[in-house]
């Protein structure tokens, strides 16, 4: 477990499928913020999660793409965080609530470490288990719910398109708003692209509404050249991209959206590709594209990581 202390920076060398990497990094954003991210040799989608902290309960949002505690020790991670928490700030009864940025199964895949974990409740990850635990009541997904973790009140957002339970968490104390899966540097799959706009045009609003530090979403694929990606799949990634994007980017992931409103398929940009409603030849193509990068990575890994 890689520990860095530092205070509110982004300048990270996250993991990205070297050699010998740590299964977790820990990178300590602030004293009550806390990213995580798997590495890509335990799984290639190698999601960011998220461990925010206030007085009475922390929140966890999503648990990865491994199961296994023993090749993804999440649970064992995040409680030695807690703990540590809790040294500098002792009390009982600390709650942990595990919910999900949505619901795809590199997102909850490690919910089964947090069973049975005292005062630990892990949400469901069905859109009515979501609206419900949050308390949207009729609104969703188009209004805002405020959700207290003890002198730390975050925004949530509905934000389907990718995922019918697909929500967008704001943190005013740090200003972050993460994404999900909804706008992040790499494949925005919006499989409900009404929905997909209309979630755009609400984080935009919002943004333009609040101070927005950084947009963060929970993987990163796209090189850093315009308009590059890596194959789906691919298990190293020496040139990507930093996590973060900004409230300007946002906007541009919002306007690139209208503008290819009603052609489906793959539409290509600096930051980001649109899989608008995409069809089987599309996604046919992307597989395609991430087994001839595996096979290519067998037989000449310099090669491979070039392409």
């Amino acid at each position: 477990m890689s520990q860095a202390m530092t205070d509110r920076s982004l300048d990270v060398a996250w993991v990205h499928g070297a050699p010998g990497e740590v299964a977790i990094q820990v990178h300590r954003y602030d004293a009550g913020t806390v990213i995580l991210r798997q590495s890509k040799r335990v799984n290639y989608e190698a999601p960011f999660l998220f461990l925010l902290f206030g007085a009475d309960r922390a929140l966890l949002l999503d648990t990865g793409a491994t199961e296994d505690p023993a090749l993804f020790p999440l649970r064992e991670t995040v409680d030695g965080l807690i703990a540590e928490w809790l040294e500098r700030h002792p009390r009982e009864g600390y709650e942990l609530v595990v919910a999900h940025t949505h619901g795809h199964g590199d997102h909850v895949a490690a919910d089964a470490q947090f069973a049975n974990r005292p005062h630990t409740t892990v949400v469901a990850r069905e859109a009515d288990a979501v609206r419900e635990f949050f308390d949207f009541g009729e609104e969703w997904p188009t209004s805002t719910v405020r959700f207290e973790l003890g002198g730390r009140e975050l925004t949530i957002l509905g934000s389907p398109g990718h995922h019918a339970a697909s929500i967008t968490v704001y943190d005013p104390a740090t200003g972050i708003l993460l994404t999900g899966d909804t706008v992040l540097p790499g494949r925005l799959y919006a499989f409900d692209f009404p929905a997909f706009q209309d979630t755009l045009d609400r984080l935009v609003a919002f943004a333009a509404e609040h101070p927005v530090t950084h947009v963060i979403g929970c993987h990163v694929e796209m090189r850093n050249a315009p308009g590059r990606d890596y194959p789906i799949g691919s298990q190293y990634h020496p040139d990507e991209r930093a996590p973060q994007m900004t409230p300007a980017q946002l906007t541009a992931v919002r306007d690139a959206a209208v503008s290819v409103a009603g052609r489906r398929g793959v539409h290509r940009f600096d930051d980001f590709l649109i899989y608008n409603e995409p069809r089987k030849r599309d996604m046919y193509r992307l597989l395609a594209r991430g087994l001839t990068h595996k096979a290519l990575a067998r037989l000449k890994p310099k090669a491979a990581a070039g392409r």
